[in-house]
């Protein structure tokens, strides 16, 4: 057990006792079901709370009024529906150990107008927030007054339902929109000058502490330096931060930066290839000059670094949000000194743009967050030891790998090349995704302590398998480059040759994307480096979108930074050689339109096609067949499906062997399935 860990040490936030100083800060997983707090919502907190987290903030983006949309799934809290849920919550949390906030807000114009009721959204002024897109109406006093009305509402409400403090968001939402000059046009007396500009958030603040008394917390997240032209800089920041402080905060939650673009987002919310941790210096200058604690997270993954924010006095908590739903049990992890244990979080934002793209966060090498109830995050040991056999060391077999080892059965592991990782290590070989590598490297050290053999530069065919007496076999072996469909289909080359540095092209090349993931564009930036220029196209209306706008700022950055062209609404209908280099043919889906040109060299990403001869030489040994229940697997029951009484053990695939997916996607076949084996 660690001794005298900063990190461990607890802190009095007013009257209020933290177990120690590690945060869940608020933000919005999009877990809820109609706007509430419900079972899925509350599970993921409480696992926190048990993993031993100081305080976890619920409802990033928690909504006060009707009328502020819905946009990334967020808590409705003006619902009265809520605070028997909020109380259940609370109590849970508590039960744990740990301390539960919420941060409330009004979205104003970031959001859309085409969702939930369609109301219009309201700001400060008459203004568009690129992000979400929404067309805002200048709020009006009727609009100021019911608002003020909500906030107070809600703030009593969550007081009443047992939690520990509320965090009002003043960061890119409605009521900073009256503070900072960026988005405050107004020629009124909510506009121009700075004791204009503050007159409604003051209240506001004043309203809700008079509301929830002198003892209840109060905090409020607002950036101190917005980063851009016409936007709060520093010196008026630190201005506002003392005057909510008399009117009635009790901590703020440090932000550097805005949020109004993709970009301004992702430098805020830094992705893996940024450095880590980027504002902790500044916010730690910014300390020095408040009266009321701080905490402030972007970035901040490791243990090492979060223990010197606390121990340089940078931070009073550290927000290490991104990194608890890697791994809930950081916290313990650290206080038992097991450090070394701890799930990375490797920046690839899919918990930040899995909101948009898949409705809900998820973290790409933990697939029980956000599914807590049905892949619950702690392992059961199995009532009786099975021998499994896992092929491929991908992310899908090594994942299937660790879970079987953790429930106590004897796996081995076999892979035919000399490294374990798959499609990972390709992955990781562009400079944006190396991080990528703390997927593997985490599951190698774990299958390590966990006694599982490797037998690596093992090709395993079916006659081999079937020598030994298994009871499961787990084919993970992955899938190999998809090729085009097309007449001259032998003439293109695939991402795979490109990212490995086996195929140097120069010249015109043209990038075919029919997949929609980081894969083309990685292979572009491969190729841009080798001095190629660079043409994307794809039968897509728009560039890559499978990848999350966080990560594809930067991408789209590089691309634009190098001159690579962009061609949308072009589906590749052939290649042929001519004198003058590779003649591609072009269309446009459902209509006779098509045109040629001419590059020196064609790269395609199509996702991959699954390797499955293996599975099909054992499907008539295997006492299922292949089969799944699905229901059972979803509802965590053993399988039980027998279509051979003759076979002699059970048959699976996961992973690419199945079909063309992502990583997260392999994880979440390996978790489910074996946790039932």
């Amino acid at each position: 057990m660690t001794v005298n860990d900063p990190l461990m040490s607890p802190f009095v936030l007013k009257n209020l006792t933290l177990r120690n100083r590690i945060v869940s800060t608020s933000h919005e997983p999009a877990y809820s079901e109609d706007g509430l707090p419900k079972d899925r919502y509350r599970a993921y907190h409480v696992e926190k709370a048990r993993g031993g987290v100081g305080l976890t903030m619920i409802g990033g983006s928690a909504l006060v009024s009707r009328d502020s949309a819905p946009a990334f799934g967020n808590l409705q809290l003006w619902k009265d529906e809520a605070e028997p849920l909020l109380r259940r919550l609370a109590d849970e949390v508590h039960e744990q150990g740990a301390a539960v906030m919420t941060q409330l807000t009004h979205l104003g114009h970031r959001t859309s107008n085409y969702t939930d009721n369609w109301l219009p959204a309201i700001s400060a002024s008459n203004v568009r927030e690129p992000a979400h897109r929404a067309f805002a109406k200048a709020a009006e006093q009727w609009d100021l007054d019911r608002v003020l009305r909500d906030f107070v509402d809600v703030a009593q409400r969550c007081r009443s339902a047992g939690l520990d403090g509320i965090e009002l968001m003043a960061y890119g939402h409605f009521l900073d929109s009256f503070w900072t000059p960026f988005w405050n046009h107004r020629d009124d007396e909510y506009g121009g000058s700075y004791e204009n500009r503050m007159r409604y958030p003051l209240r506001v603040i004043r309203a809700v502490r008079e509301a929830v008394g002198p003892e209840f917390v109060i905090g409020a997240r607002m950036t101190f330096d917005e980063e851009r032209e016409g936007g709060l800089e520093t010196h008026e920041a630190l201005r506002i931060a003392a005057d909510i402080t008399e009117a009635g905060i009790d901590f703020i939650s440090l932000i550097k930066g805005s949020i109004g673009t993709d970009a301004d987002l992702a430098r805020a919310i830094a992705p893996m290839s940024t450095p880590a941790s980027p504002h902790l210096e500044f916010a730690g200058r910014i300390k020095q000059k408040l009266s009321v604690p701080v905490m402030h997270a972007a970035r901040i993954s490791d243990v090492a670094t979060a223990r010197y924010a606390i121990e340089e006095g940078l931070l009073d908590l550290v927000g290490m949000t991104r990194a608890l739903m890697a791994d809930p049990e950081l916290p313990n992890k650290v206080r038992d000194g097991h450090t070394d244990r701890i799930r990375p979080c490797v920046g690839a934002n899919m918990c930040i743009d899995g909101i948009y793209g898949s409705g809900a966060a998820f973290c790409i090498h933990n697939p029980s967050t956000g599914r807590e109830r049905e892949v619950p995050q702690r392992i059961e040991v199995a009532r009786t030891t099975r021998r499994v056999a896992v092929v491929g060391a991908g992310p899908a077999g090594l994942e299937a790998s660790r879970v079987l080892a953790e429930r106590g059965h004897a796996v081995r592991l076999f892979e035919a090349a000399d490294k374990v990782g798959g499609q990972l290590l390709l992955a990781s070989m562009a400079p944006r995704r190396r991080d990528l590598r703390g997927i593997i490297d985490w599951r190698t050290d774990e299958l390590a302590r966990l006694g599982v053999p490797i037998s690596l530069n093992t090709y395993v065919d079916g006659r081999t398998l079937l020598e030994q007496p298994w009871d499961v076999v787990i084919v993970a072996t992955g899938g190999t480059p998809a090729t085009p469909r097309i007449p001259g289909a032998g003439l293109v080359h695939d991402t795979w040759d490109v990212l490995a540095g086996t195929r140097r092209l120069r010249g015109r090349v043209m990038v075919y994307d029919d997949h929609g993931g980081n894969q083309a564009l990685d292979a572009a930036e491969a190729l841009v480096r080798e001095g190629a220029t660079v043409e994307i196209v794809t039968p897509e209306r728009t560039l890559s979108p499978d990848v999350g706008s966080l990560t594809a700022s930067g991408y789209f950055h590089s691309l634009a930074e190098n001159g690579v062209a962009v061609t949308v609404l072009r589906r590749l209908h052939g290649v042929s050689k001519t004198p003058d280099g590779l003649a591609v043919e072009l269309g446009v889906d459902g209509f006779a339109f098509r045109e040629h040109r001419i590059f020196d060299a064609i790269v395609a990403e199509m996702g991959t096609d699954p390797v499955q001869e293996l599975y099909d030489e054992l499907l008539d040994s295997s006492t299922n067949l292949g089969a799944v229940d699905l229901a059972d697997l979803l509802a965590r029951k053993p399988q039980s499906v027998v279509r051979n009484e003759a076979g002699s053990f059970r048959l699976f695939r996961i992973g690419d062997a199945v079909a063309s997916r992502n990583v997260h996607a392999a994880m979440l076949d390996a978790a489910r399935l074996c946790r039932t084996i």
